[in-house]
């Protein structure tokens, strides 16, 4: 009984920690990639310069939490209904507040972004319309609003009716909804650009399934021996798989910026901002594999025994490393590359 108990207590702690973390991630790359101000030219207040990534942030984790808890009841399987009900059912009604945040930080960054563009300027309805006419960031986010509004009425109906509402539809549209955003950063100016474009839309689906499945498993069935030793297993290799996606194309991306900048040689672009920045999130690559390698290989074959383990603990950290490679990875999307 005390086992369990302090395992429950210990849920929460992921979730801080990688929330926590990628708002630190944020602060850290904007402290990297601080440049001076262009005489002359209006620059957006605080609010906006900081705001903006932060919400971009947060924005990206309520995704990540709503893709996890539609993923979760494909790992936890559904051979189990009165053990995985009820774990089920709070993972349908938290994924329907994940996706409403989701809907709402998306809807934030439209007003942000419009006031960066235009600094000083009284950001109304008439200008986020045009933003949204004339942006094709705007046009995104408006996208990602409107399919994290449908992932919330999917999770709505799922409440309602329970699994009845297929998991892999919820999952499809989450996903879905990750899509238009990743193509509004950075273009490089080679011929597969296209590419590129391809690249960075499956780092962020698998990214988002890495991040989202592990913390869905760690925080909702770390009390429930039975549920974790079926559900882990299968995580397990959705994560291996992700983590080489996301390696794969993560080098993709960021040595096709560096390397076709016509204003510098990769060497030399590795010391700007956008450089370190690149650097920062192969080093949490890293430690990521490393961390996963643990849970693997230490943990996973007491787990699977429903013997006591500090997963929790080690997903935490792992979390909080993910949390840092998303709030970098919101900043060097912005970051200039000259």
């Amino acid at each position: 009984m005390n086992r369990t108990r302090t395992t429950t207590t210990a849920r929460p702690v992921p979730v801080v920690a990688l929330v926590a973390s990628a708002i630190v991630g944020v602060l850290v790359g904007l402290a990297i990639t601080a440049t001076e101000p262009i005489p002359g030219l209006p620059e957006p207040g605080v609010v906006v310069r900081v705001g903006l990534p932060v919400v971009r942030v947060l924005l990206d984790l309520a995704a990540v939490v709503t893709v996890g808890l539609c993923l979760l009841p494909l790992l936890v399987g559904f051979d189990r209904p009165k053990i995985a009900e009820p774990v089920l059912a709070g993972a349908r009604r938290v994924a329907m507040a994940g996706a409403l945040v989701w809907a709402t930080t998306a809807l934030v960054a439209l007003v942000l972004q419009t006031a960066e563009l235009h600094p000083g300027r009284e950001v109304s309805f008439t200008a986020v319309r045009e933003y949204i006419g004339t942006v094709g960031a705007g046009k995104a986010l408006l996208f990602v609003a409107v399919f994290a509004l449908i992932s919330f009425a999917l999770s709505l109906w799922a409440v309602r009716v329970g699994e009845s509402v297929p998991a892999e539809l919820r999952a499809a549209v989450a996903l879905f909804a990750l899509l238009p955003l990743p193509v509004t950063g950075h273009a490089t100016n080679w011929r597969w650009h296209d590419l590129t474009m391809i690249s960075m839309e499956l780092h962020v689906l698998g990214a988002a399934a890495w991040t989202g499945g592990l913390g869905a498993v760690v925080v909702l069935l770390a009390a429930n021996r039975t549920l974790l030793a079926h559900a882990l297993p299968r995580f397990s290799k959705l994560a291996t798989v992700c983590l080489g996606l996301v390696t794969l194309t993560g080098l993709v991306n960021g040595l096709a910026e560096l390397a076709f900048n016509p204003t510098r040689t990769l060497w030399a672009g590795l010391a700007t901002g956008y450089g370190v920045l690149f650097l920062l999130k192969i080093g949490c690559l890293l430690a990521l594999a490393g961390l996963g390698a643990r849970i693997r290989w230490r943990l996973l074959p007491a787990i699977t025994e429903h013997r006591t383990t500090a997963l929790v603990g080690w997903a935490a950290v792992e979390l909080a490393v993910m949390g840092l490679a998303f709030g970098f990875a919101v900043v060097l999307t912005r970051a200039p590359l000259a």
